[in-house]
């Protein structure tokens, strides 16, 4: 886990795979995505990372992240619950939380739009189309969407 040390909106990266973890970080880099990255291994990280709890308490407030990368298949809280949370929550429930899983499950889809995902991605096969991806990503949530709120507001406490 790496906590931005400066004041833009975050990605937040939510996968317990060292190895996806590293090919995206690489793939934002290499489309020259300027926004610091926060990768958590799961989804009661992402919730305590968002909520500045526990192990987060001390890190001073800073802005939502402008985009939620989310695994389904972790430990302890998998995606779909995290979505059921992220999205009952207040607070939360507006940040765009894109679904990046190996699954391509029907099932796995339909929950996670029935629980509130902005859109399911089934992870790439070779990094170039990852690289492909993370660009798409970054064209439509980084820089043609409008947010709800202005980067002002949209603060962590």
């Amino acid at each position: 886990m790496r906590i931005p040390d400066n004041d833009s909106n975050p990605i937040l990266i939510v996968d317990d795979d060292p190895d996806d973890l590293f090919l995206i970080r690489k793939a934002i880099r290499e489309n020259e995505i300027p926004n610091p990255v926060v990768c958590v291994r799961d989804g009661e990280e992402a919730l305590e990372y968002l909520r500045r709890e526990d192990r987060f308490a001390e890190v001073p407030p800073g802005p939502l992240p402008s985009l939620i990368l989310l695994d389904l298949n972790m430990p302890r809280m998998n995606g779909h619950e995290t979505l059921r949370v992220l999205k009952g929550d207040r607070a939360l429930k507006s940040i765009p939380a894109v679904v990046l899983s190996t699954s391509a499950s029907p099932e796995d889809v339909s929950k996670a739009y029935e629980l509130g995902a902005n859109a399911y991605i089934s992870k790439p096969d070779s990094y170039d189309k990852l690289v492909a991806t993370v660009k798409a990503l970054k064209d439509f949530w980084l820089q043609t969407a409008r947010p709800p709120m202005t980067q002002e507001n949209r603060r962590l406490s």
